[in-house]
């Protein structure tokens, strides 16, 4: 967050206009979901509840300050639906929330979380160029400069973390930064973001069902079978002995990059195809079929829980 305000000091001090008056915005929307974050990394006192309403909060000031509110995702019926203000508005804040809280999830490991929007922000910042977008450009490479000072401490020794004020800020913006790019320059297809972030949301999603309909509790109950955990307990299977601390952290650091390399698998595509809504469903649909894929293979060689 220090990070984005120094952007934002520096684009008022450079006089770029309305770019820095958006970014003003679009920090100050942020503001709940970070707030909400850094209070429970601080007193552990406040509900997953309280942090995705919080989160919601934020996505009502982007779409009151900035009309960031979904205007389509070449869906039939659901496109019908977003015609209609207060469902669109509502359904925004509710995708918004969801992503920022996606991120949260995959936020296990040194580097996991951060790392992915890394690979992420210069996907959105390459085609927000590509429209003539100054405003989200200028955003996407703000947040990459802040996870790179942020990753510099982070990965692989972990003496820093996103913690969960840096998680819901990251997913925040990454979501914030989605919707604005879709809603201004109708020929992004609403599949490109989606296919960059799918990775997360397919997460939240499939641990929804896993624990819901498979496992029969609650779908806001943790647990240690998420993929970057299962990732884990397979590195872990050969070394059942290693107990240092620095031996640990060195298993943790080998997490992030097989995230990583997901990632990039959806952002390539995404790149090449972000105007091309049938490629990029194709694509989301083959991504989601293999993670089911490398779960069930990573799930059936893990180390004994």
């Amino acid at each position: 967050m220090a990070g984005l305000f120094v952007s934002g000091a520096a684009l008022l001090a450079t006089d770029q206009g309305a770019p820095s008056e958006q970014f003003g915005y679009l920090l100050f929307a942020s503001l709940p979901a970070f707030l909400g974050g850094i209070t429970e990394d601080v007193t552990k006192n406040v509900s997953v509840l309280a942090r995705l309403t919080l989160t919601m909060l934020a996505a009502a000031c982007g779409a009151w300050l900035l009309g960031a509110v979904i205007p389509r995702l070449d869906v039939p019926g659901l496109d019908t639906l977003l015609k209609w203000t207060p469902f669109a508005i509502a359904f925004t804040i509710f995708a918004v929330g969801g992503v920022a809280n996606a991120i949260n999830i995959i936020d296990g490991y040194n580097g996991l979380a951060a790392g992915h929007a890394v690979i992420v922000l210069p996907a959105l910042a390459y085609v927000s160029a590509g429209v003539g977008d100054n405003f989200l450009f200028i955003s996407a490479l703000a947040m990459i400069g802040a996870l790179v000072g942020f990753l510099f401490w982070n990965y692989p020794k972990g003496r820093i973390f996103l913690g969960d004020g840096g998680a819901y800020l990251l997913g925040f913006w990454l979501a914030e930064l989605s919707v604005l790019l879709v809603a201004r320059h109708p020929e992004v297809s609403p599949w490109f973001p989606m296919l960059l972030l799918v990775y997360p949301i397919f997460e939240t999603l499939f641990s929804i069902y896993r624990r819901k309909v498979l496992q029969g509790v609650s779908p806001g109950q943790p647990d240690r079978m998420h993929m970057h955990q299962v990732i884990y307990m397979r590195l872990t299977r050969a070394r059942p002995d290693i107990s240092d601390p620095t031996s640990i952290t060195r298993l943790n650091s080998m997490v992030a990059p097989f995230s990583w390399l997901i990632t990039l698998c959806c952002a390539i595509p995404a790149v090449v195809l972000w105007k091309e809504t049938r490629w990029l469903v194709a694509a989301s649909t083959i991504f989601c079929l293999g993670y089911l894929l490398l779960y069930r293979q990573f799930w059936r060689s893990r180390a004994p829980v």
